[in-house]
């Protein structure tokens, strides 16, 4: 198992991004939170293609982490089904061991 995952997930504005970017790391459940600059997204949802601004978000935390950045990410998230993608992600065994001192 890596030490090291990467959880996606989209926000609506740049104001709710940052929010939730603080709160991550602020609660130590993320070591750092990117902020991607605005794209639209395409998507299906309730049997209709719908298309909106949003922002890509990347959290870098530890497997460790995953259920605590979930629920805080449920709280704190406006939509009703977030995306929330996990990918276990390999790196230097410097960054990893920051990761894990930074997240908790």
């Amino acid at each position: 198992m890596s030490d090291l995952i990467l959880i996606l997930t989209t926000m609506p504005d740049d104001e709710r991004a940052d929010e939730l970017a603080s709160s991550l790391v602020e609660e130590k459940l993320a070591a750092c939170v990117n902020v991607h600059a605005p794209m639209t997204s395409t998507y299906r949802w309730k049997g209709a293609v719908e298309r909106d601004a949003e922002r890509q978000i990347v959290i870098k935390t530890t497997p460790q982490r995953r259920a605590a950045v979930e629920a805080r990410l449920r709280t704190l998230h406006p939509y009703e089904l977030p995306e929330l993608v996990v990918i276990e992600a390999a790196s230097s065994e410097a960054y990893s061991r920051w990761v894990i001192e930074s997240s908790g």
